[in-house]
């Protein structure tokens, strides 16, 4: 019997939820309310009732309160412990949890009980495993395609290096989108994301559209890590040319001290000028504000994601 990803998970003491830690003080426009509605609580007592582990808690994202308060969770499934130690990111690392084999039951059923019209998945990475957990994925997305057949589904997934064929697994599965995120830009790979390759994870998103071109692809990106304009711009051209449909830029909050440093908080009028440069260069869909995530507002997003496509089409006819 495997254990549950609650009772076997372990947490590095240094890595704790605490967005407020660093000293640099919070603009106004990054500020966000405890959450507080009843619907709030609701949809946290149903994740523990599953006992299901989410990115939304992990990554303490500051969106929680509006998403949660809309039933609007992104399940993270694998476990809650990485096999990686990125800089950037608050989720615990250390030895993985073992696989829950019914976790992708519950995920289902959390989806049928929130009513979900769009899902977002993400995961842990999981270089422990044979298939990086790309099985798992694909068992997640059957499991919810067989309760909510009208919900579409969103994976955001690792990068599966060194796993051969398991991105071949995950986009059988068809997914609605395919997320994989950059983070970064190139030159600060080696101080945030160590175990990550920025050129294989832009051939990952490429491959994606080779082996199924209906699937639309998604990256993202956080600023305030010390990057130049002139760099994400550059990375956006790179996911251009990978045929990436879709990119979200955010700002990068230091959850503790002990994180990649907080270089400087990027203002609104500059996370304008990237959404307008995003669209210039020919993504069909760009959410750049301080506060987007990746599954930050996904769902509405999508359809604008799918209206943007079909616009585009019947141009091209």
């Amino acid at each position: 019997m495997t254990g549950s990803p609650r009772t076997d998970r372990v947490r590095h003491p240094e890595k704790v939820r605490n967005p407020d830690s660093p000293s640099m003080r919070k603009p106004p426009w990054i500020r966000v309310r405890a959450p507080t509605s009843p619907v709030y609580h609701e949809t946290r007592k149903l994740m523990r009732e599953l006992d299901l582990v989410t990115v939304c808690e992990e990554a303490a994202c500051p969106n929680i309160g509006e998403c949660w308060s809309q039933r609007h969770a992104t399940m993270m499934i694998l476990g809650s412990v990485c096999t990686r130690a990125c800089a950037f990111c608050n989720v615990a690392t250390g030895k993985p949890d073992l696989l829950d084999p019914h976790e992708p039951e519950r995920v289902a059923e959390a989806v049928a009980r929130l009513g979900l019209r769009h899902v977002v998945i993400t995961s842990v990475d999981r270089d422990d495993l044979d298939d990086g957990g790309a099985g798992h994925f694909a068992r997640v997305i059957t499991c919810i395609r067989e309760s909510s057949p009208g919900t579409t589904i969103e994976v955001l997934t690792p990068d599966f290096m060194r796993k051969d064929g398991a991105l071949e697994i995950v986009v059988a599965a068809r997914p609605d989108v395919f997320n994989h995120n950059l983070e970064t830009v190139p030159r600060l790979y080696g101080a945030v994301r160590p175990g990550a390759r920025y050129f294989h994870s832009i051939r990952l998103l490429d491959q994606v559209k080779q082996l199924d071109p209906s699937i639309f692809t998604k990256s993202g990106l956080m600023v305030g890590l010390g990057e130049g304009g002139d760099e994400v711009r550059q990375v956006m051209d790179d996911l251009r040319s990978a045929n990436v449909d879709f990119i979200t830029i955010g700002q990068y909050l230091q959850p503790t001290p002990k994180h990649h440093p907080l270089d400087r908080f990027v203002t609104p009028d500059e996370f304008e000028e990237f959404k307008s440069a995003a669209f210039g260069k020919g993504f069909l869909m760009a959410s750049a504000s301080p506060l987007t995530r990746s599954s930050y507002h996904a769902d509405s997003d999508f359809e604008q994601l799918r209206a943007a496509r079909s616009a585009a089409l019947s141009v091209s006819e």
